[in-house]
């Protein structure tokens, strides 16, 4: 993710309305993937085949998803399935870019209101 936004100059109102805002145009939750796809040119192993001189075959599509840091999981996707997944794909990431953005004008609310019911410390005169 980019340069965070520096939130404490904009009004409390503006804050809350930009958050609304942001959770109505998230993409359909329903319709999310994460993943990456894949292009691939594979080789049979035939040798009387094609791609044992060079021409290989493929396109096939993959997807990845890494489950943790040392397992990862994946399949084929059938090419009239691939323009659906790229989509799901790329809501992921719009729904991922939101919620940070969210959670960054959540985190600020949360400080003001800290800030608002903090004890002043009276000065004397």
């Amino acid at each position: 993710m980019g340069v965070r936004e520096n939130l404490s100059k904009i009004s409390t109102l503006a804050l809350r309305n930009r958050r609304q805002g942001l959770t109505k145009v998230l993409p359909p939750l329903g319709e999310v993937l994460r993943g990456s796809l894949m292009e691939r040119y594979m080789t049979c192993g035939n040798p009387d085949c094609k791609c044992a001189r060079g021409e290989r075959h493929g396109p096939v599509w993959y997807l990845s998803v890494t489950l943790d840091q040392s397992h990862r999981t994946g399949r084929t996707v059938p090419p009239e399935q691939v323009e659906q997944v790229r989509r799901w794909i790329e809501n992921y990431h719009q729904v991922k870019e939101r919620l940070e953005k969210i959670s960054d004008i959540n985190r600020e609310l949360l400080r003001r209101q800290k800030n608002k019911n903090k004890p002043r410390k009276r000065t004397r005169r």
